[in-house]
């Protein structure tokens, strides 16, 4: 990954790290970039390995003899420019590892990463096993990027995916929009869902309320939490809540953080909902919110899964979601774990919001379809495409030469450790 960033895949490739560890597995945590709220969550036992960059002009002739006559002449325009794209530079010491210690398999996630963990491999000449993973709708990231380097992506990525070992998404519609994007089959891409629910939810579910309003017992909690970004759309989120407010009473919790924050408090006080309306920041704990609150509402344009809607059920909060692409639908059965709207429909997203907190859902029940996104299931999932020839069950110790890297991108010095790992 290019870092450990807030959001759901930092979070995601922190609790499989943690399983690999816990099966047995000696695991390295690759990273580009030594930054995010979640570098102090890193699980003990697994070790951090940062790459170092080198010069923009070494990449780029380095990629150019990796398939002359193919890779090149096709993605020319994205690659070989005054400016190398930003995971370039840490060509070099990614293929330095992979040769040097020669773990059995690297998983990597999100498309940048997922071509360097290739481009490495093929440079290194190592025969670890490469899992890669994408978090989110391909074509979106293409539409809405402001790079121009994502307007060639598309091509670079059906030459380039199929080197693989395994291709995984984090949803069938993931992997559907992947294949119809690229020209990929959709045979060759596995749906593997994230490790949302882990043994530790539960307990800090119960841990202290990070806010007063959740803990006063008073007017009903309706909370939301994700990045401050345009993909998330809290404006519909705030316009849907004002129109609710005028019907019955209710606050709003949104949990995150972001370059959106400036326009989202303009738009609370240009709605007149401010006595209603909090923005907290980001939370190291937010299914303590969850637990508690009355409704969990996901407003989000797209999705790659929904790792925050997943949490509120499996803390047993009803919730609401836009019929976004993709994961809500996947994940609430087509509606029947929770009311799926259509994007950006404001009034349809407020009268869905009332009939929720009117009439939620069993607790159980909610909980119960939760535990289906476990980490269990997941990372023994990932574990049958990282080492497919592993014994025993999905936590079944690995041996002495099995171990996974797990790529992200970091600045620091390298930190190695023996070669049997992932």
């Amino acid at each position: 990954m290019p870092s450990l960033a807030a959001g759901g895949v930092g979070r995601s490739l922190l609790h499989l790290a943690e399983a690999f560890h816990a099966a047995g597995h000696p695991v390295d945590l690759v990273l580009c970039r030594a930054e995010g709220p979640y570098l102090s969550a890193v699980p003990a036992g697994v070790n951090i390995v940062t790459l170092r960059q080198q010069n923009g002009l070494a990449a780029q002739l380095q990629l150019a003899k990796l398939d002359p006559g193919g890779l090149m002449a096709l993605a020319r325009p994205a690659l070989l420019t005054r400016r190398p794209a930003p995971v370039q530079p840490y060509l070099a010491d990614l293929a330095r590892y992979l040769a040097d210690m020669r773990p059995a398999a690297l998983l990597a996630a999100k498309t940048p990463t997922n071509l360097l963990a290739l481009w490495a491999r093929r440079l290194s000449g190592a025969p670890t096993r490469i899992v890669i993973s994408e978090r989110t709708q391909l074509s979106q990231s293409i539409t809405l990027s402001r790079k121009w380097r994502w307007r060639h992506i598309a091509p670079l990525v059906a030459r380039t995916y199929p080197w693989a070992d395994a291709i995984a998404a984090v949803s069938d519609g993931v992997a559907d929009d992947l294949a119809v994007t690229t020209g990929l089959p959709r045979a060759i891409i596995d749906t593997v869902y994230n490790p949302v629910v882990t043994p530790e939810l539960a307990v800090r579910a119960a841990e202290s309320a990070p806010h007063p309003w959740l803990d006063d017992g008073g007017t009903p909690v309706i909370v939301a939490a994700g990045r401050f970004v345009p993909q998330k759309n809290f404006p519909l989120l705030l316009r849907a809540f004002a129109r609710l407010r005028e019907r019955r009473p209710a606050r709003l919790l949104i949990i995150g953080e972001g370059r959106e924050r400036p326009r989202l408090q303009a738009q609370v006080e240009a709605l007149g909902i401010g006595d209603d309306v909090a923005l907290p920041g980001f939370t190291e704990n937010p299914y303590a919110a969850f637990s508690r609150a009355a409704l969990f509402v996901l407003s989000s344009d797209y999705e790659g899964l929904g790792n925050a809607l997943i949490e509120a059920l499996a803390c047993g909060c009803p919730v609401v979601s836009t019929d976004c692409p993709s994961g809500p639908a996947e994940i609430l059965d087509g509606g029947r774990y929770g009311e799926l709207v259509p994007v950006n429909d404001t009034e349809a997203l407020a009268a869905a919001m009332i009939r929720t907190l009117d009439a939620p859902l069993p607790t159980d029940m909610l909980r119960r379809r939760g535990a289906a996104f476990s980490l269990q299931r997941s990372a023994g999932r990932y574990l049958d495409l990282l080492l497919p020839g592993r014994s025993g069950s999905a936590y079944a110790a690995g041996g002495p030469h099995t171990g996974i890297a797990s790529a992200s991108m970091n600045n620091s010095n390298s930190v190695h450790h023996g070669r049997d790992n992932l």
